[in-house]
């Protein structure tokens, strides 16, 4: 099985002097690739002069990370990509899993590692952490991490096992269902667009699953930090394009109203909390969903609905009415 690790970049120069030197020494027989979003820093200079064996496709513009993958990986030549952030730092052995689990399960379209945090080891990180999951009205969520609620990884995850969606931080895809699927959907820009393209793969059949033989540390954050506004207006935006083009009509209507009242009183909330920026981007997300609404609705005409997609019904009210902080009290096999 051909395999390409593949690193979407964008003025990322430093990270990538830092972390690739890691994806370079462990990762086998793996063929190296890095994808330039259109960088003004000296990304693709120095890359080329100081890591010639990374081969580097240049794209003409920043196409996000949706749109910069689905540009780029047409140019690779591979039976699994593996996608991943340049902010992340690899350990021996880590694609072996993979390779082996691939191999023997025809089923499995998307794999992702245990994620862990870059500055807190012991730690899982925020995007991923050991598989991610969504409730009834469409909050993602993940083992190890509900919320802002992170837990000590004690080997609780150590599995392997199916899960609902596969974090854009490092995720193994093969190459034929990346395609089949359309890749990414570009319009999402960034942001969600992993959820999105796991929850086509699971309409259509396909498997993903979570590898915790598997360990890589993440950085997070580099590109858009929690506290800018534009990360609020793309998760918001986003997550209501996932509802529409995901779920049987009746469902994502009645869906789609739940999450505007919700998104409302978030609104307000960070109204109180003097955040106007994120409040303003709340809305932004709402007229740009408005605005695309019959866009987002066509693309619907290829879906086979899953019914049942969701672990809990809600993980808002769980977390913060019943406090529930870890995952394994949350959701019971």
């Amino acid at each position: 099985m051909k395999l390409a690790v593949v690193i979407l970049n964008w003025n990322g120069a430093q990270l990538l002097k830092d972390y690739l030197p890691f994806v370079l020494k462990f990762s086998g027989d793996a063929t190296i690739y890095l994808i330039d979003n259109a960088s003004t820093d000296d990304s693709v200079e120095m890359v080329k002069t100081e890591f010639s064996e990374v081969q580097v496709i240049e794209n003409e513009e920043n196409y996000g990370f949706a749109g910069g993958y689905n540009q780029g990986l047409k140019s690779i030549d591979a039976d699994l990509f593996c996608l991943l952030n340049s902010d992340v730092e690899v350990t021996p052995n880590w694609t072996s899993p993979f390779l082996k689990l691939f191999k023997e399960n025809e089923s499995i379209a998307i794999a992702q590692p245990k994620i862990r945090d870059l500055k807190n080891r012991e730690y899982f990180e925020y995007a991923g952490a050991a598989g991610g999951y969504i409730d009834k009205l469409g909050y993602p969520f993940c083992r190890g991490r509900i919320f802002q609620s992170i837990e000590k990884d004690e080997g609780q995850y150590d599995d392997t096992r199916e899960v609902f969606w596969a974090t854009g931080a490092c995720m193994f895809i093969r190459k034929t269902v990346f395609w089949e699927l359309d890749g990414f959907d570009a319009d999402y820009f960034a942001h969600q667009e992993e959820i999105d393209l796991c929850w086509r793969a699971k309409n259509t059949g396909h498997k993903v699953f979570y590898v915790g033989e598997s360990i890589v540390f993440h950085l997070g954050g580099f590109t858009l930090k929690n506290s800018n506004p534009n990360k609020t207006f793309l998760n918001f935006r986003n997550s209501l394009y996932s509802i529409t083009k995901n779920l049987p009509r009746r469902s994502a209507t009645k869906l789609i109203f739940y999450r505007l009242l919700l998104d409302g009183i978030a609104a307000v909330h960070f109204a109180i909390q003097l955040k106007f920026l994120h409040s303003f981007a709340i809305l932004r997300a709402h007229f740009s969903f408005y605005k695309n609404f019959s866009k987002m609705y066509k693309k619907r005409e290829k879906a086979n609905f899953l019914l049942k997609y969701y672990s809990v019904k809600s993980i808002v009210w769980s977390h913060f009415v019943h406090q529930v902080k870890n995952f394994n009290i949350l959701v019971k096999d």
